[in-house]
């Protein structure tokens, strides 16, 4: 199982809109990223914007190929990209970039 950690910046006076958007995902949105393989997911945010994304997986390149390929996962980050910086055109899902595991303490 693959841990994957991630961070992107969301917008200043974005963050209760991203929050509140997050408190009601679409159960579509749900039950794609399960069938994708995406597992114990969560997704901090810091009140400055800092973004920290978690996620487990048996194959993360493959996990995001199956939500790419999804019709709900495209509507959703095309609702998604105003809300964060440095995208550089890039869908939110497209900047995700893991950070390197350093430490785990199992």
């Amino acid at each position: 199982m693959q841990r994957v950690c991630f961070l992107l910046k969301v917008r200043a006076g974005r963050t209760e809109e991203y929050r509140a958007r997050h408190a009601e995902v679409w159960q579509e949105m749900r039950d794609a990223l399960t069938a994708a393989g995406w597992r114990n997911y969560s997704l901090f945010l810091r009140e400055d914007g800092l973004l920290v994304g978690y996620l487990e997986t048996e194959d993360f390149e493959r996990a995001k190929a199956a939500m790419e390929a999804t019709e709900v996962n495209a509507r959703w980050q095309a609702g998604m990209v105003g809300f964060f910086e440095e995208l550089d055109g890039r869908r939110p899902d497209e900047a995700m970039r893991p950070l390197a595991e350093v430490f785990h303490l199992a």
